[in-house]
């Protein structure tokens, strides 16, 4: 595969997103990211389909029950990834490029820095959490070993986000899904000769994504430091800028915080889901990875509300602000409704690619009812957090979405479920606070605009 790692500033590769409609160029931007996420999701589901059947449904509930925590220990350090997309937007649209170019150095030594801490934490954390979560006796084991092997590998999964979140802040997003592309099929490869072949089980399957994200990583590195752009990566000037590290953190942490809050609503839906068997663990596994084609689709939207917003305002275009949120909160609900209904529907044929369980099968479909049904729900949320982040204000929307759906996600598991302990009553969590979030983030949203709009006249 043949792709040019070099192009300069306002190249093909990039978008000018301060001019022109917006409709045409959000879609330009979406699509590729859409299309990265959803060849991750294609290469993870390899893992899960692989694992499901040569391993054995303990080996693919072992590997779907790690995912909520592995996210709850990676997403502190994923949240400074959206801080450095929002202020390389914001540099980029507003032509600093000496304060996008210490960004860009800033943002990649952090990256190898964080992944190096990663490795640590998750290795000696995964069992004690594992444990906490009430993972199954038959499970654990090969649980804590796909963890490790997958902590093992954070430095390049750490430089990969960051890289493709520089790009997409000048609104290049083909570049990242040819690299993921390149990546993922790496992965097949190796998931089925490590499985197959070696009869590796988990192990094998964490160690073709470890291997994969590598090349990744290296394809991104190496695609900074041959841009002829103002976010050129000179490696020998890796640096980390005080004050740029500071306005990263600032919107960064926040995110962070924010995601890792979710993630801890999400420990606990697993820890109920584990109470079930294993499975029932198996079915939600394969249900949630169907569920995250849909929420990649959407979220394609979420990223480019972001870096539209974030370019515009550093343009001091306030109206391409507006537009570009609203029409957004409509394109995802309206995609977000005929995904969900269309994965409903097709329920049984897609659950059957994960399992021929049909115990399995009916614990997915049953999850599937109510989250693919309302997941128009979860996308106008995400819009209102993005257009936030653009404008460089994280604080609020981690409140409103911690409060909307952390709070409430546990206090409906302690109070709701433990009245009516039913399968569709832990899942209807979901889509009830997905609404309450919407609400909240939008009212913050028009608030804070105003503010924006201030502060820049």
């Amino acid at each position: 595969m043949k792709f040019n790692l070099a192009r300069g500033r306002r190249g093909s590769y990039e978008i000018n997103m301060t001019e022109g409609p917006l409709l045409g160029k959000l879609i330009q931007f979406s699509i590729p990211l859409a299309l990265s996420g959803i060849l991750q999701l294609l290469f993870n589901a390899a893992d899960i389909v692989v694992v499901g059947r040569f391993a054995g449904s303990h080996a693919l509930a072992a590997v779907g029950s790690t995912g909520a925590l592995n996210m709850l220990i990676v997403n502190l350090f994923m949240g400074l990834s959206i801080g450095v997309n929002v202020l390389c937007a914001r540099f980029y649209g507003a032509g600093q490029n000496r304060d996008l170019k210490e960004t860009v150095h800033t943002a990649v030594l952090i990256a190898a820095l964080s992944g190096f801490v990663l490795i640590f934490l998750g290795i000696g954390l995964s069992r004690p959490l594992l444990r906490l979560m009430d993972t199954p006796a038959d499970v654990i084991d090969h649980s804590v070993l796909y963890m490790r092997i997958i902590f093992a590998g954070m430095p390049a999964s750490m430089l990969y986000n960051f890289g493709s979140a520089i790009l997409r802040a000048v609104g290049d997003t083909q570049r990242p899904l040819y690299f993921l592309l390149t990546a993922g099929i790496i992965n097949v490869v190796l998931n089925l000769f490590f499985v197959i072949v070696l009869h590796m089980g988990v192990a094998g399957v964490a160690l073709a994504t470890v291997l994969s994200q590598c090349v990744s990583a290296g394809l991104v590195i190496l695609c900074l430091t041959r841009s002829e752009g103002p976010y050129r990566l000179f490696l020998k000037e890796l640096k980390i800028y005080g004050p740029k590290l500071r306005d990263m953190t600032k919107i960064g942490i926040p995110a962070g915080i924010q995601s890792s809050m979710f993630s801890i609503s999400n420990v606990l839906i697993q820890s109920t889901v584990n109470s079930f068997g294993s499975v029932a663990m198996a079915g939600s596994t394969a249900a949630g990875n169907i569920e995250g084609f849909l929420f990649t689709s959407l979220d394609a939207f979420t990223q480019g509300a972001q870096s539209f917003v974030g370019q515009n305002y550093g343009a001091k275009k306030m109206e391409r602000v507006r537009k570009t949120v609203l029409l957004c909160v409509g394109l995802v609900t309206a995609l977000g409704l005929l995904l969900g209904v269309s994965a409903y529907l097709a329920g049984d044929a897609l659950l059957s690619i994960y399992s021929t369980d049909p115990a399995v099968i009916a614990f997915g479909r049953q999850r599937m009812l109510i989250n693919c049904v309302f997941y128009f729900s979860i996308g106008p949320m995400n819009i209102f957090v993005g257009g936030m982040r653009g404008m460089g204000y994280s604080m609020a929307p981690m409140l409103d979405t911690v409060f909307g759906t952390c709070v409430l996600r546990v206090l409906w598991v302690y109070t709701v479920f433990a009245m009516w302990p039913a399968w569709t009553v832990l899942f209807a969590s979901y889509p009830v606070s997905w609404t309450l979030t919407g609400i909240l983030t939008g009212i913050s949203y028009f608030v804070i605009k105003k503010k924006a709009e201030k502060a820049i006249l």
